[in-house]
C-alpha cells in the first residue's frame, strides 16, 4: 500500500500538464543550443564551439533545474491550485534562462570573431528586456505565480554573475564589480545560516528602490557588453552603479539580522522624502552647472554630441524625463568621452548623472513619466 502511494505521488509530480510542458522546454532549450553551436563553429572553429556548447548546456541545465524544483509553485498563493498550464510568462522566463546560458558559453573562452561578441551582447540584452516583459505578460494574462516570481530572482542573480564575468574578461568592467555578482548569494547564505542557528530572521522592509537598483545593474551590464561603448568610461561608470546596490545589501542585512528594527522604518521613509524633496532636485541643478563647466573646458565637440547634450540637459533640469536625459548623457559619453574620464570634473558629472538615473528627478519636475515607468509593475491594472 505504501509503495502504491509513493508511486501515485511520483506520477502526480510528473504528469501534470505544466510539468510536461516544463520537461519539453528543457529538451527544446538543449536542442536550440545544439543548433546554435553550428554557426559558432563556422564563425570560430569546432573545438571552440564544442566548449561553448558544454558551458551553455551546463548553465541551461542549472536554469531548468531551478524551475523544475519549484514546479509545484506554479500557483498564485501557497494554498491555491496549480495553474492548468505553465503559462506564457513562465515560458518567457525560461527563455531568459536560455539566453543567459548562451551568454555564459563565452565566459571561459573569449572568441576571436568580433561578431560573436555582438551575439553575446544581444543574448544578454534580450534577457534583460525579458525581465520586464515576463511580468507584464503574467499580469495581463492573469497568470501570476510564485514560480515566476522566484525564477525572476534566481535568473536575475545568475545573469549578474555570467554577464559581469564576461564584461570583466572583455575589459569593459573593473573586477571590483564582481562584488555585485556575489552580493545576492552571500546575503542568501548568511540568512540561511541564521535560520540554521535558530537566530531570528526579520522580513525585509518594502522598497521600490531595491528593485530599481537591481534592474539598472542588468541594464548597465547589458549596455557595456556592446563593442562600440568605450571601456575607459564603462569601467568607471560601473563603480557608480555598483556602490548604491552594495549599500542596499548592507542595509537589508542589518534589517534581516535585527540590527535595524521595524521601529526605525520611519527613518527610511524620512530619507526617501528628503531625497525626493531636496537631494534629487539638487542633483539636477548641480548636473546643469557641471555641464556648463564642461562646455567651457572642452574646446570642440561634434554637433551631434552638442545637440544631444543640450537635449539631455533640458530633460534633466525641467524634469521632463530626467532619467531619459541622464541615460542619453551616459550613452553619448560612452561613445564619445568629452574629457579624460579620470578628470575630477568628469567624475563629478558622472556621479551626478548616475544619481539622477537611479533616483529620479524628485519634486519641481514637470513630468515624471519615466519615474512612474521604472517603479510600476507593467501590466498591472
Amino acid at each position: 500500500m505504501v509503495a502504491d502511494n509513493v508511486g501515485d505521488y511520483a506520477r502526480a509530480m510528473t504528469s501534470h500538464p505544466s510539468f510536461i510542458q516544463l520537461q519539453r522546454s528543457g529538451v527544446l532549450g538543449a536542442l536550440a543550443l545544439l543548433c546554435a553551436a553550428a554557426p559558432v563553429a563556422l564563425l570560430q572553429n569546432l573545438p571552440y564551439a564544442g566548449l561553448w556548447l558544454l558551458q551553455s548546456l551546463a548553465l541551461w541545465a542549472l536554469c531548468w533545474q531551478q524551475a523544475w524544483q519549484r514546479r509545484t509553485r506554479n500557483r498564485v498563493a501557497p494554498d491555491s491550485p496549480l495553474h492548468a498550464s505553465l503559462g506564457l510568462a513562465n515560458q518567457l522566463s525560461l527563455l531568459r534562462g536560455l539566453l543567459i546560458a548562451a551568454t555564459g558559453g563565452f565566459v571561459l573562452q573569449l572568441p576571436d570573431a568580433a561578431l560573436l561578441i555582438w551575439v553575446a551582447a544581444a543574448c544578454y540584452s534580450v534577457a534583460a528586456i525579458l525581465d520586464r516583459v515576463d511580468g507584464f505578460v503574467a499580469r495581463r494574462t492573469r497568470q501570476t505565480s510564485l514560480l515566476g516570481a522566484e525564477l525572476d530572482t534566481v535568473y536575475d542573480a545568475l545573469g549578474l554573475v555570467v554577464a559581469p564575468v564576461l564584461a570583466v574578461l572583455l575589459g569593459k568592467v573593473h573586477a571590483s564589480y564582481l562584488l555585485v555578482s556575489v552580493a545576492y548569494y552571500l546575503f542568501v547564505l548568511a540568512r540561511s545560516r541564521r535560520e540554521r542557528l535558530g537566530l531570528p530572521v526579520y522580513p525585509l522592509l518594502p522598497s521600490t528602490l531595491r528593485r530599481t537598483l537591481a534592474g539598472f545593474q542588468m541594464g548597465y551590464v547589458a549596455v557595456v557588453l556592446w563593442p562600440p561603448f568605450q571601456a575607459e568610461l564603462t569601467r568607471i561608470a560601473g563603480i557608480a552603479f555598483m556602490l548604491p546596490l552594495l549599500v542596499g545589501f548592507v542595509v537589508d542585512w542589518l534589517v534581516v539580522s535585527g540590527r535595524i528594527g521595524a521601529a526605525r522604518a520611519t527613518t527610511f521613509d524620512a530619507l526617501a522624502l528628503f531625497s525626493e524633496r531636496w537631494l534629487q532636485p539638487l542633483l539636477r541643478v548641480l548636473l546643469l552647472l557641471l555641464l556648463l563647466a564642461q562646455n567651457v573646458a572642452v574646446d570642440a565637440t561634434s554637433l551631434a554630441v552638442q545637440i544631444g547634450s543640450a537635449l539631455a540637459a533640458l530633460l534633466i533640469v525641467s524634469g521632463i524625463g530626467a532619467r531619459l536625459g541622464a541615460l542619453l548623457l551616459l550613452v553619448l559619453w560612452a561613445l564619445w568621452p568629452p574629457l579624460a574620464v579620470t578628470a575630477p570634473l568628469f567624475l563629478s558629472l558622472l556621479a551626478c548623472t548616475v544619481g539622477v538615473l537611479l533616483l529620479g528627478s524628485g519634486r519641481f519636475s514637470l513630468w515624471q513619466g519615466d519615474d512612474h515607468w521604472v517603479r510600476r509593475h507593467d501590466g498591472a491594472a
